[in-house]
């Protein structure tokens, strides 16, 4: 026969005791900067793949806009029209990003009465409402201009002051230095449309 031990081993459960909790400030601290977190990432991919910021650099573009503010510019604009306010990069002796409007794009014709102090394309006096004063600089472009297929001719709102398309030191604006069209001003407020 055989022989069988038995043997009884005591079973103390060993208690767990709870981490002690954080109070409830602390907890709320670290949501909220999860948070923001989570906010400054999205708007980080925002402004990488669907808008850009670029800073306003003078005056030439008032009264829409003024020196120091801040733009989101759409680089996903496939299509640009006159009137349109874009930023480029296209080199130039200041070697910074110009912000103007749109007078014309490829094929139109501009030509600017420097006695009337008005603007046509295509022989149609332009509206603009939003320029700060009547067009009297000239610059050393002769009018009337005939825009290339793929070119821009482009000056600021703030006529008098702005070294645009008039000038041969901007001239024409190819669109591949197009880094896109102005949506709103970011900073200082958000205005409306411009």
């Amino acid at each position: 026969m055989r022989r069988v031990e038995e043997f009884w081993i005591e079973f103390n459960p060993i208690t767990v005791t709870e981490e002690p909790k954080a109070p409830w400030h602390a907890s709320l601290m670290y949501d909220a900067i999860e948070s923001v977190k989570g906010a400054v990432i999205v708007v980080f991919l925002i402004f990488s793949f669907v808008f850009r910021a670029v800073g306003v650099d003078g005056d030439s573009m008032y009264p829409t806009l003024k020196d120091g503010d801040w733009v989101a510019v759409s680089g996903v604009t496939t299509e640009i029209d006159r009137g349109d306010i874009i930023v480029s990069t296209q080199p130039w002796e200041r070697n910074v990003p110009i912000v103007k409007r749109v007078i014309a794009v490829g094929g139109d014709m501009v030509d600017i009465d420097f006695n009337a102090n008005a603007v046509f394309v295509n022989g149609v006096k332009l509206n603009e409402p939003y320029i700060a004063e009547l067009t009297r600089v000239s610059y050393d472009v002769e009018f009337p201009v005939i825009v290339e297929e793929g070119k821009l001719f482009v000056m600021g709102d703030n006529r008098n002051v702005s070294l645009d398309s008039r000038s041969s030191k901007i001239g024409l604006i190819d669109e591949r230095y197009v880094l896109g069209k102005v949506i709103f001003r970011v900073y200082p407020s958000f205005d409306g449309d411009f």
